[in-house]
């Protein structure tokens, strides 16, 4: 089996965890997903900073996950700057059998998403804005880049349509 890596990134609110889930759901029983938030907050219970423990684990979990499922899905808001050595180095291990996504939505945009989810409970438009870190992009060959006029369902059709043309 050759597995195929799927990163998903972007600002808090920008739809990244939804987006993660329903792909998961429709690629089915043995995908695994890594979420930042899991890790670092639920499993490790660490702040998002240089060096955190968060990025060996995630890098680690996705690499387990290689040869075994057919999918990996890494997602977060994962700076470039503190986690993009680690995810390039996830694509080299994927031998390029990789694809990243970056949710460049307007701030404006960010918030109206984050205030149709759960989430909007947990944290408001002052914590979005302080998290704020635009055009944060990883800079990989082939990197997608999803935008305000894209729906959920446009986005997850996307990048179906993506994986199929690999199949091809």
């Amino acid at each position: 089996m050759e597995s195929k890596l799927i990163i998903l990134r972007g600002n808090s609110g920008s739809g990244k965890t939804t987006t993660a889930k329903n792909l998961q759901n429709h690629l089915g029983h043995g995908t695994l997903l890594v979420s930042q938030d899991v890790v670092r907050r639920e499993m490790l219970k660490v702040h998002d900073r240089d060096g955190n423990l968060s990025i060996d684990l995630i890098r680690q979990i996705a690499e387990y996950g290689k040869d075994k499922c057919e999918f990996v899905i890494v997602e977060g808001i994962l700076y470039k700057n503190r986690y993009g050595k680690m995810l390039n180095n996830l694509i080299q291990f994927y031998n390029q059998r990789a694809y990243a996504y970056y949710f460049e939505l307007s701030f404006e945009e960010t918030v109206i998403r984050h205030n149709k989810s759960l989430k909007k409970e947990e944290f408001g438009e002052d914590s979005l804005q302080a998290w704020w870190n635009p055009n944060d992009y990883l800079g990989v060959k082939g990197e997608t880049i999803l935008t305000n006029d894209m729906s959920q369902n446009i986005v997850l059709k996307l990048i179906l349509n993506q994986l199929q043309q690999e199949l091809l």
